[in-house]
């Protein structure tokens, strides 16, 4: 298991475990972390299909991110949470711009913690709706 007391607990402690990894790669910001509401954006471009439209795995990569930071956060030092399910649900394409992801939480429990995250565009319309479930570990 991860040496869990190592995981940010704040947006620029996050940002700085993001360097290198796949957060960044895909241009995911996060711009508020708290166990109840995370929220972060993520630019379209870079993130498309060939057809280019945002590619729904970048969607459901950007929810699953905000949900499980979020679900983390809940953990707290010494427990790590580990993403269970994730549905997601795509309303509308986007061609340009920046999508803008909030996950709030429906469930806090010891062992379990659920975040429904709602993607939207620039002008606010839905893009997307997805639930994350995520599992609360012990660490060992």
């Amino acid at each position: 298991m991860t040496d869990t007391d190592s995981f940010p607990h704040d947006v620029s402690g996050w940002r700085q475990a993001a360097a290198g990894t796949f957060i960044e790669r895909t241009g995911i910001d996060l711009t508020e972390v708290s166990a109840t509401m995370t929220s972060g954006t993520m630019p379209v471009a870079g993130n498309t299909q060939p057809a280019g439209l945002l590619h729904g795995g970048a969607t459901a990569a950007l929810a699953e991110t905000l949900g499980s930071v979020a679900a983390q956060s809940h953990a707290g030092r010494r427990r790590a949470a580990v993403g269970l399910e994730l549905n997601i649900t795509h309303h509308r394409g986007v061609r340009a711009g920046w999508v803008h992801g909030v996950a709030t939480a429906l469930h806090l429990g010891r062992s379990t913690a659920a975040y429904e995250i709602v993607i939207s565009d620039d002008d606010g319309r839905r893009v997307a709706t997805a639930r994350l479930t995520c599992l609360v570990l012990e660490a060992d």
